[in-house]
């Protein structure tokens, strides 16, 4: 059995994320979506997994909250970050791990597992959590109705 997962802060939501956990979906027996608790955006990392299963109820939600601080490339920042990765992940036999970023080698590296890279270069989607945070409105068309309108209604309110 193929069991894939990838791990993000969702914060927000966007159509790359999307395309990651859609090639996930298609091409996994099962699929999960590690959600990281965050302070770059004032939205719950409950309501950012919501996002989620609202639009894939055949992903499975798991919520990394507390995670480490230290973060990094260095062999001592990926061990700390790792450790608290498979302690999220203990007892599920993960084979495959999603990702665009340059951290994808060192989880698959260390949990034994293949790495699947996706539009690492932005070309299907050249977005971001950082810019859509930067400006909303001149982003939306990345965003998915629902997250849109959480983001909205939580700088105004």
């Amino acid at each position: 059995m193929k069991i894939g997962f990838t791990i993000g802060k969702f914060a927000p939501l966007h159509k790359g994320h999307q395309y990651l956990i859609e090639k996930g979906i298609k091409e996994m027996d099962k699929f999960y979506v590690i959600v990281y608790e965050t302070d770059v955006m004032d939205i719950p990392v409950e309501k950012r997994a919501k996002w989620i299963k609202q639009i894939y109820p055949e992903v499975n939600i798991l919520l990394a909250k507390n995670p480490p601080s230290q973060y990094g490339l260095d062999e001592e920042s990926v061990k700390i970050q790792m450790d608290y990765l498979k302690n999220i992940i203990k007892d599920i036999p993960v084979t495959h791990f999603y990702n665009s970023e340059p951290y994808g080698k060192f989880v698959a590296r260390d949990l034994k597992i293949q790495e699947v890279q996706v539009d690492r270069m932005r070309e299907k989607y050249a977005i971001s959590g950082t810019k859509i945070r930067k400006n909303v409105n001149e982003n939306k068309a990345y965003i998915e109705k629902i997250v849109y309108e959480e983001i909205t209604n939580t700088k105004q309110g």
